[in-house]
């Protein structure tokens, strides 16, 4: 230990530490935090002035961070001091203020601290390195100490695990477009100026720009990218960027993640994403199987029938042409009906025009070798639109649909409410379960009786489920039976007669066309085209 010689006294150099975590205190505003700290310091101050032989030389405080092996500013600073020689006592409250990492208990107040002749003091516990048959006991709290983080961390994890399954948004931050509500920080409500450009990127992408170009559209109109929007609003965001945040613009991913996420619909999907463990907080991946979704959460942003148009899109892959950013409205629809290759569009001096890409240039793949003009395709497949709206654009077709989507809905309904009813059935079976814990505790019942009734619960909660699933299967088939039949009575209750083509009409009616061969003794060609309905 270094000591510091003065007409024959021997003075220790000591730096204090004090440390508040969220997780063992109740927060309830900054006077509440400050004041927990003063507490701390005037014990260890207390501590110094009955210590002639200690002079206090640093002083530490690190606020609201947990006492798990994560950084801390203030313990990294005085972790150096003590190395570099600047302290000869680190006194704190106790040693789970220090720290509640068993690796960390042992790295620098076993080894470390040793190995720099620092000594450790925690008053409130007793530990204290220069007393040999201190160490066990050390090592005893050190162990509970991270015993309690650990469950610390579980209930944490349990209590949110839980929210999330009851379609409570757990996150500080809201998606784009959304903003928590300051009445309940687990509710998504619609921002309305963010909202109308979520809405604008969807259509854009519809009318078939990519996702490069609406980035780069919305940045020419100078629109803020979410995380500058946000700042704007005074939300502090931790972004991971070595630009400054208003140089931070609009860019394909960031539209792509948008055009992709269920949040849009009123859906919640969460849990997507963990931490290894409550030490280690490198963030992975989670299964899908694993993730918690709960639909009808909050209000919706964009129709279902538009997002759904989007990842259709999406699926295809369609590649932007390079000087638009766009794509042309046959892109991602037109394949060839001898080979399945897609058919490319290509130009020359006096037309546009599509060819199968399995032949390509100074090979022969496919034996489907002429081109077709791209404009005759066109005027081709407005002509069988036209053809499908004439002939189902009848009222007492629309009629019957109609009529079986109501049937499908009134059933729907009937359904919902008696899921509604088992999972009540069991919210109260699981409260009648804990009345009956605290009769066996309290020795009104017996741990047979007990266990008999446990028994009984089991059976009945997995019957319960058993019903739910059941009824969510028939609830998901009758709504694509309503989605289809709603689909087919929108579609042709829209559209009259079509004069032009546009990416949104093809996408709505057609899944797919395929061009044949040309017949050279018919002087024609097969075309066919896989309608999006029956």
């Amino acid at each position: 230990m270094n000591e510091n010689i003065n007409n024959n006294e021997k003075y220790f150099r000591v730096g204090i530490y004090e440390r508040l975590s969220d997780q063992d205190r109740d927060k309830v505003n900054t006077e509440d935090i400050s004041e927990s700290i003063k507490n701390q310091r005037h014990l260890l101050m207390a501590e110094i002035e009955k210590r002639s032989d200690f002079i206090l030389v640093g002083e530490y405080c690190d606020e609201d961070l947990s006492g798990a092996g994560t950084y801390r500013p203030e313990f990294e600073r005085l972790i150096k001091d003590c190395e570099e020689g600047k302290i000869d006592v680190v006194l704190c409250k106790s040693q789970s203020r220090f720290s509640r990492d068993m690796e960390v208990i042992e790295k620098y107040i076993h080894n470390k601290f040793i190995e720099w002749n620092v000594r450790f003091i925690g008053l409130a516990d007793n530990a204290d390195t220069s007393n040999l048959g201190n160490k066990k006991s050390r090592q005893i709290n050190g162990l509970v100490n991270e015993w309690y983080l650990e469950d610390v961390s579980n209930n944490i994890r349990s209590a949110f695990k839980a929210k999330m399954k009851q379609g409570e948004f757990i996150s500080p931050f809201a998606p784009y477009g959304y903003e928590v509500s300051k009445e309940d920080n687990n509710k998504l409500i619609v921002d309305k100026e963010a909202s109308e450009i979520v809405k604008c990127i969807f259509n854009l992408y519809l009318s078939g720009l990519g996702f490069t170009a609406i980035a780069k559209s919305l940045n020419k109109k100078q629109i803020p990218s979410p995380s500058l929007y946000k700042y704007k609003k005074g939300i502090k965001l931790n972004v991971i960027s070595s630009r400054p945040r208003e140089e931070i613009k609009w860019s394909h991913n960031a539209i792509k993640t948008i055009l992709t996420n269920e949040v849009y619909l009123g859906h919640l999907i969460q849990g997507k994403r963990t931490t290894v463990s409550y030490k280690n907080h490198k963030i992975k991946s989670k299964g899908k199987k694993y993730w918690i979704r709960r639909e009808n959460t909050h209000e919706a942003i964009i129709d279902e029938e538009i997002f759904n148009n989007v990842q259709n899109l999406i699926k295809e892959r369609t590649k932007p042409i390079k000087s638009s950013g766009g794509v042309h409205i046959f892109s991602g629809k037109v394949f060839c009906l001898e080979c399945n290759h897609y058919m490319r569009k290509k130009n020359s001096s006096k037309h546009e025009y599509l060819v199968c890409s399995n032949n390509k240039d100074g090979y022969d793949m496919c034996i489907n070798k002429s081109s077709i003009r791209y404009d005759l395709l066109e005027n081709l497949i407005l002509e069988k639109i036209n053809e499908k709206i004439e002939k189902f654009y009848d009222k007492e077709i629309l009629q019957k649909l109609y009529n079986k989507e109501s049937r499908f809905k009134s059933t729907m309904n009937f359904l919902e409410k008696r899921k509604k009813e088992l999972e009540k059935e069991i919210s109260n079976t699981k409260k009648y379960l804990k009345n009956l814990y605290e009769d066996k505790v309290n020795g009104i019942i017996t741990k047979e009786q007990f266990k008999d009734l446990i028994t009984e619960y089991n059976k009945n909660e997995k019957m319960y489920n058993s019903k739910i699933k059941s009824i969510s299967d028939k609830i998901t088939h009758y709504k694509k039976n309503v989605i289809s039949s709603k689909n087919c009575n929108e579609l042709f209750g829209k559209y009259k007669k079509l004069k032009t083509l546009s990416r949104i009409i093809i996408q709505e009616f057609i899944d797919k066309i395929y061009i044949g061969k040309i017949n050279k003794e018919m002087n024609s060609r097969n075309i066919q085209i896989k309608w999006n309905f029956n």
